[in-house]
């Protein structure tokens, strides 16, 4: 058998669930590429409509493409059944909804290659929405030098997910993707990733990410932005030489264990944590979803950033919901029982 074929330069690994919308665009951004020494390992997680028959297609007309096809598992257990199955010393990562541009594999593999201390690198990304449009008031720039990688991870997760291109040992010896922290357990390997090796993201924009309602990102900011918060606690026990109380755990701790966990301190910090990561998110800027930023808000200066949403509200033209806020806030405020300081 041909040595290339058994050893890739690169192993692209994809998870899919129910994605025929989106899935023939993603596989053609792949097969397109400039870069062509690579697998491609799609992994059809379960899905009850045309994706393998899609899948397979493709895998008819090119070598490179293997499909492995399952029960539904999620995305953590599918992630960590690719690398185990991929070939190659370098993983790329990629969504069945998302849209490669062709040079994206050559200047990450390029800067793998002229960086053999970095460990993972990623991109800038343009945000798309259902029909494949531009939408530049949800993009958001990721930074680039490791030193600024790092200075952003207490704050915000500083990579896309699908723009990611990782040595596989790396992922490997950290022990893989962790299910206890299903929907953000990207931000969670990045942190103990952080601990072994350097990381960067290139300036270029190298994949167009769709954006579209039944993201779990639409579905769940607080729940992923609580498992975030978990994840950056249990990072810092690691650093502090201390044993990682997630380590091992099926799902993560109820709200009134976390301080028996780590410390004093750190319910509240979250909660605060919640509470920025969800008020400072699109669907809340915009007028959806203020509840949920409303119901974690216990600060003098959370509920007036609650006001300050209201206020922009008014001024987008949408005063009925600017109206709804600022009597929830009142209702809160009147059924509050103290304010932590401010």
């Amino acid at each position: 058998m041909d040595q290339e074929r058994i050893s890739p330069r690169l192993s692209v690994a994809l998870t899919a669930y129910n994605a025929q919308r989106f899935l023939a665009e993603t596989i053609e951004s792949v097969l397109a590429q400039d870069f062509a020494d690579f697998e491609f390992l799609l992994l059809d997680d379960g899905s009850t409509d045309r994706t393998a028959e899609i899948a397979n297609s493709y895998a008819a007309r090119d070598p490179r493409v293997r499909v492995i096809s399952r029960e539904n598992r999620r995305m953590p257990a599918s992630l960590n059944q690719l690398f185990a199955a991929a070939r190659a010393p370098l993983v790329a990562r990629l969504d069945a909804d998302d849209v490669c541009e062709p040079t994206r594999f050559s200047r990450q593999v390029a800067f793998l290659d002229e960086h053999p201390d970095h460990g993972l690198v990623g991109s800038q990304a343009h945000a798309i929405d259902e029909t494949g449009r531009r939408v530049p008031r949800l993009d958001a720039k990721v930074p680039c030098a490791h030193e600024d990688v790092l200075a952003a991870l207490p704050l915000y997760n500083p990579f896309y997910h699908p723009a990611v291109m990782v040595r596989r040992n790396l992922v490997i010896a950290a022990g893989g993707y962790r299910d206890a922290y299903r929907d953000t357990e990207d931000y969670e390997l990045w942190l103990r990733l952080s601990e072994r090796t350097r990381m960067a993201n290139l300036p270029e924009v190298l994949l167009n990410y769709r954006w579209h309602l039944g993201q779990t990102s639409s579905r769940n900011m607080a729940g992923q932005a609580r498992k975030a918060a978990i994840a950056w606690l249990a990072h810092l026990e690691r650093v502090a030489g201390r044993p990682d109380p997630t380590e091992g755990l099926a799902v993560l701790p109820p709200d009134d264990l976390i301080e028996a966990l780590f410390g004093a301190g750190s319910w509240e910090y979250v909660r605060a944590r919640v509470f920025k990561e969800i008020s400072s998110a699109p669907a809340v800027r915009e007028g959806d979803e203020w509840p949920v930023a409303l119901a974690h808000a216990r600060t003098r200066s959370e509920r007036s950033r609650m006001r300050r949403i209201a206020g922009s509200q008014l001024r987008a033209g949408r005063p009925l919901v600017a109206l709804r806020i600022l009597a929830a806030l009142i209702g809160k405020h009147l059924n509050s029982s103290g304010d932590a300081p401010s």
